[in-house]
This record gives structure tokens, sequence and C-alpha cells, in this order.
């Protein structure tokens, strides 16, 4: 469970999230995130928080009394448009497939719809920094996914820099793992509140990778 709003957020709590169809061999422990359940798999309340995918075609599932963390949903740049409009009953996070010029401008879009902007893997550093610089200064936060512990710190580092005014792009590609060790609860708690929630494949191996960089949840 995330800790509550008297306790100060680690760095890393609730921080990496992964896919699963069955919830029981979910990932818990205080740096996992809420798993992530394709929408097919919703027929009843979950016994856990969990984030809801959707599929383009599927409507989203609503037990009685219930709703999840948040939605989240693939989709191309042409459907972009109908996502904008889509009033999902709880949150809805979006990653759109576009290249590296249009990653900003469509993040701006989605913040703008109070829609919460995904962050793929493959995009440059210039291209990644341009898109903290629109959350750094938005409400609605973003999630990501990484393949490596490596990538995951270089999400936090980078959205460090965007918040304090650093230089991002060195933040991406050199990211110090010290400097984010040093960090005041009262920066952790900015970083987490625009960087929800990291997605991969194997939360153990990463979160091991993070600490071997000398990451810890503090």
């Amino acid at each position: 469970m995330p800790p509550s709003r008297e306790e100060p957020r680690g760095l890393l709590d609730a921080l990496l999230s992964t896919r699963h169809t069955d919830l029981a061999l979910a990932a818990s422990g205080p740096e996992s995130a809420a798993p992530i359940v394709p929408a097919s798999e919703i027929a009843e309340v979950p016994g856990r928080d969990v984030v809801v995918e959707l599929d383009a075609s599927a409507e989203a599932p609503s037990p009685a009394g219930w709703r999840p963390v948040r939605y989240q949903l693939d989709c191309a740049r042409g459907d972009l448009d109908d996502v904008l409009a889509f009033t999902a009953p709880a949150p809805l996070a979006v990653y759109v497939q576009v290249d590296d010029p249009a990653l900003a401008d469509t993040a701006r879009a989605l913040t703008e719809a109070g829609h919460i902007p995904g962050l793929p893997t493959g995009h440059t550093p210039g291209a990644v920094a341009d898109f903290l610089a629109v959350l750094a200064h938005a409400d609605t936060g973003f999630v990501a996914r990484a393949q490596t512990a490596s990538d995951v710190l270089a999400l936090l580092s980078g959205t460090a820099a965007a918040l304090s005014g650093s230089d991002v792009r060195d933040a991406l590609t050199a990211p110090d793992a010290d400097r984010l060790g040093r960090l005041i609860p009262e920066a952790i708690g900015a970083l987490r509140e625009i960087l929800l929630a990291v997605e991969v494949d194997d939360t153990d191996a990463v979160l091991g990778g993070l600490r071997e960089l000398g990451l810890t949840s503090r």
C-alpha cells in the first residue's frame, strides 16, 4: 500500500508496476505499485488496488461500488482525438505511439484534457527532456515504461532535474544516484507527485538493479 498522507514518501515507494492476469502472483512490497490488469480479467471487485488496461474497443469495467487506481490505454496518433474526448470513471493514462518531435505536444494535449501522459521506451533524451518540461508544469503527473534499472534511474533523475531547473538532458544521460539519495523529503514528494509509476517486466530484477546502483527507498 502507498504511504499515508501523514508519512513521507520514499523515492521508490509504490513506484514499480507490472502486468498480471493472476493477482495472486503480482509483486507486493513498499516499492510495488498497483499491478496492471487487462479489462477482460475484471469480472468482480479485485482484492487489491489495480490499474485496468483497456483495449481500444473495450468499455471500462466498473463493478458496483469500485473503481481502479487508474485506467491505462495504448493508442495510435490517429486515435488521439477520440481519446482526448473520452471520460473515464477513474484517471486515464494514455501511451500514444508518436515519433520524437510529437512527444511533448501529445503530452500537452493529454494534460489539457485531464489525462495522464504515458512515456514509452525508445525516445531520445532530447524528446524525453521536452516531455518532462511539459509535465513539470502540469498537475496530472505521468507514468512511464522502462526496461532496466538504469532506465528507471534516468527517469527519476530527469524528473528531479525538470522540477529543479537543472539540465534535464544531462540528468537523463548521466544520472547521479548519490544526488537522488540526498534529496530532502519535500523534493522527493514533489518528484513522486509527477512520476506516478514505472511499468517494468520484472519488479524484483529492476529493484535489485536499483539497489546495486546505490538507490534505496529512503
